[in-house]
Protein backbone atom coordinates (compact mmCIF):
# COMPACT_ATOMS: atom_id res chain seq x y z
CA UNK A 1 0.00 0.00 0.00
CA UNK A 2 1.32 3.64 -0.76
CA UNK A 3 0.88 6.30 1.45
CA UNK A 4 1.89 10.07 1.74
CA UNK A 5 2.72 12.49 -0.01
CA UNK A 6 6.84 13.13 -1.11
CA UNK A 7 8.27 16.21 -2.91
CA UNK A 8 11.11 15.05 -5.33
CA UNK A 9 12.63 17.20 -7.91
CA UNK A 10 13.64 16.30 -11.10
CA UNK A 11 17.26 16.65 -12.24
CA UNK A 12 18.36 17.71 -15.80
CA UNK A 13 18.23 13.77 -17.50
CA UNK A 14 14.21 13.54 -16.42
CA UNK A 15 15.22 11.63 -13.56
CA UNK A 16 13.66 11.56 -10.22
CA UNK A 17 14.47 9.71 -6.91
CA UNK A 18 11.75 7.47 -5.42
CA UNK A 19 10.62 7.85 -1.88
CA UNK A 20 12.85 5.89 0.11
CA UNK A 21 10.17 4.12 2.00
CA UNK A 22 9.10 2.38 -1.25
CA UNK A 23 12.23 1.73 -3.10
CA UNK A 24 12.61 -2.26 -1.86
CA UNK A 25 9.06 -2.63 -3.06
CA UNK A 26 9.46 -1.29 -6.36
CA UNK A 27 13.24 -2.05 -7.05
CA UNK A 28 12.50 -5.01 -9.03
CA UNK A 29 10.83 -2.81 -11.45
CA UNK A 30 7.89 -0.68 -12.39
CA UNK A 31 5.78 0.56 -14.33
CA UNK A 32 5.11 4.54 -15.60
CA UNK A 33 1.86 5.48 -17.69
CA UNK A 34 -0.48 7.86 -17.93
CA UNK A 35 -2.78 8.99 -15.18
CA UNK A 36 -5.82 10.48 -14.98
CA UNK A 37 -6.36 14.62 -14.39
CA UNK A 38 -2.61 14.76 -16.26
CA UNK A 39 -0.50 13.02 -13.26
CA UNK A 40 1.37 10.12 -14.21
CA UNK A 41 0.82 6.58 -12.32
CA UNK A 42 3.51 4.15 -10.94
CA UNK A 43 3.08 0.65 -10.92
CA UNK A 44 4.59 -1.65 -9.11
CA UNK A 45 4.88 -4.83 -11.89
CA UNK A 46 2.80 -7.36 -10.18
CA UNK A 47 -0.42 -4.69 -9.52
CA UNK A 48 0.25 -4.04 -13.63
CA UNK A 49 0.31 -7.15 -14.67
CA UNK A 50 -3.06 -7.51 -12.58
CA UNK A 51 -4.54 -4.97 -14.69
CA UNK A 52 -3.40 -6.23 -17.48
CA UNK A 53 -5.18 -9.27 -17.21
CA UNK A 54 -8.44 -7.33 -16.05
CA UNK A 55 -8.47 -5.12 -19.35
CA UNK A 56 -7.06 -8.25 -21.28
CA UNK A 57 -10.73 -10.38 -20.02
CA UNK A 58 -12.77 -6.98 -21.10
CA UNK A 59 -14.51 -7.10 -24.32
CA UNK A 60 -12.58 -5.61 -27.25
CA UNK A 61 -15.83 -4.81 -28.83
CA UNK A 62 -16.57 -2.46 -26.20
CA UNK A 63 -14.91 1.27 -27.47
CA UNK A 64 -14.43 2.83 -24.30
CA UNK A 65 -12.06 -0.48 -23.23
CA UNK A 66 -10.25 0.13 -26.85
CA UNK A 67 -9.88 3.43 -26.08
CA UNK A 68 -8.69 3.33 -22.81
CA UNK A 69 -6.19 0.42 -23.82
CA UNK A 70 -4.80 2.20 -26.22
CA UNK A 71 -3.56 5.44 -23.94
CA UNK A 72 -2.75 3.35 -21.28
CA UNK A 73 -0.06 0.86 -22.96
CA UNK A 74 0.69 2.94 -25.04
CA UNK A 75 2.14 5.53 -22.76
CA UNK A 76 3.50 2.90 -20.76
CA UNK A 77 7.32 2.31 -19.96
CA UNK A 78 8.56 0.27 -17.65
CA UNK A 79 11.45 0.72 -15.54
CA UNK A 80 14.07 0.26 -12.89
CA UNK A 81 14.97 2.24 -10.64
CA UNK A 82 18.62 2.50 -10.20
CA UNK A 83 21.04 1.99 -7.13
CA UNK A 84 20.20 5.60 -5.95
CA UNK A 85 16.48 4.72 -6.18
CA UNK A 86 16.26 7.04 -8.95
CA UNK A 87 13.78 6.30 -12.36
CA UNK A 88 14.06 8.20 -15.64
CA UNK A 89 10.55 9.55 -16.43
CA UNK A 90 10.59 9.64 -20.25
CA UNK A 91 10.12 12.99 -22.35
CA UNK A 92 6.50 11.94 -23.62
CA UNK A 93 5.18 11.33 -20.20
CA UNK A 94 7.19 14.41 -18.74
CA UNK A 95 4.98 16.63 -21.30
CA UNK A 96 1.62 14.99 -20.49
CA UNK A 97 2.35 15.64 -17.04
CA UNK A 98 3.79 18.80 -17.32
CA UNK A 99 6.94 18.11 -15.06
CA UNK A 100 9.66 20.40 -15.26
CA UNK A 101 11.59 20.53 -11.73
CA UNK A 102 9.30 20.40 -8.54
CA UNK A 103 6.84 17.21 -8.39
CA UNK A 104 4.97 15.74 -5.70
CA UNK A 105 4.84 12.37 -5.65
CA UNK A 106 1.66 10.61 -3.65
CA UNK A 107 0.43 7.25 -2.33
CA UNK A 108 -2.55 6.15 -4.10
CA UNK A 109 -2.87 2.69 -2.67
CA UNK A 110 -1.79 0.33 -4.49
CA UNK A 111 -0.01 3.00 -6.83
CA UNK A 112 2.11 6.02 -6.69
CA UNK A 113 1.26 9.21 -8.62
CA UNK A 114 3.24 11.93 -10.04
CA UNK A 115 2.27 15.02 -9.93
CA UNK A 116 3.82 18.71 -11.41
CA UNK A 117 3.91 20.42 -7.75
CA UNK A 118 1.79 23.49 -8.99
CA UNK A 119 -0.77 20.91 -10.44
CA UNK A 120 -1.33 19.28 -7.22
CA UNK A 121 -1.71 22.14 -5.49
CA UNK A 122 -4.57 23.31 -7.22
CA UNK A 123 -6.29 19.79 -7.73
CA UNK A 124 -5.82 19.47 -3.90
CA UNK A 125 -7.59 23.30 -3.42
CA UNK A 126 -10.54 22.14 -6.05
CA UNK A 127 -11.27 18.70 -4.32
CA UNK A 128 -11.02 19.88 -0.81
CA UNK A 129 -14.70 20.16 -0.32
CA UNK A 130 -15.50 17.59 -2.44
CA UNK A 131 -13.64 14.91 -0.62
CA UNK A 132 -15.68 16.44 2.38
CA UNK A 133 -18.74 16.09 0.68
CA UNK A 134 -18.46 12.64 -0.75
CA UNK A 135 -16.77 10.75 2.03
CA UNK A 136 -20.50 9.31 3.05
CA UNK A 137 -21.13 8.56 -0.78
CA UNK A 138 -17.72 6.59 -1.52
CA UNK A 139 -17.71 5.02 2.24
CA UNK A 140 -20.86 4.87 3.29
CA UNK A 141 -21.05 3.41 6.84
CA UNK A 142 -17.53 3.18 7.09
CA UNK A 143 -16.28 7.16 8.56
Amino acid sequence: MFLGTHEPRLDEKGRLFLPAKYRDELSGGLVITKGQEHCLYVFPVEEFQRITEALRSAPVTAKAVRDYSRVFFASASDEVPDKQGRITVPAGLRAYAGLERDCVVIGANTRLEIWDSQAWARYEAEQEQAFADLSEEVLPGVL
